[in-house]
């Protein structure tokens, strides 16, 4: 047979023992979901293909290659993910409109230098 407990509380002291209580299971239940994104994770030769959707004969080639950022350790390879997204971040090609962007900022600051040198001569 289960014993049962009853209590007398204020109704303002009840409501803060159950919302003491949700934040108390929601803090917890977030911390186990959440994956600490200031910690990297060290990846194998392995580890690093699938992550890369590569073969790992293919990530044997780009180590040799010297593409790879890797960390040695006696015949073992290690890589940093962190370092492997920063790879692949390199590799991203810019849209059109970012590219559109740059000329014509570049464009704008060669017309500038031009019109300062030409002020700057005139008043010689």
């Amino acid at each position: 047979m289960k014993e049962q407990v009853f209590i007398s509380l204020p109704i303002e002291d009840f409501q803060t023992v159950i919302i003491d209580c949700v934040n108390s299971c929601l803090k917890h239940n977030k911390q186990e979901k959440e994956p600490d994104t200031n910690k990297d994770e060290l990846l194998t030769v392995q580890d690093a293909a699938k992550f890369l959707s590569l073969s790992v004969p293919t990530i044997y080639g780009l180590i040799h290659k010297g593409e790879l950022p890797v960390m040695k350790r006696s015949k073992r390879c290690y890589f940093s993910r962190h370092e492997l997204l920063d790879y692949l971040k390199q590799g991203r090609k810019k849209t059109l409109a970012e590219t559109e962007c740059e000329i014509s900022k570049e464009t704008d600051a060669h017309l500038m230098n031009l019109l300062k040198k030409k002020g700057g001569k005139s008043h010689e």
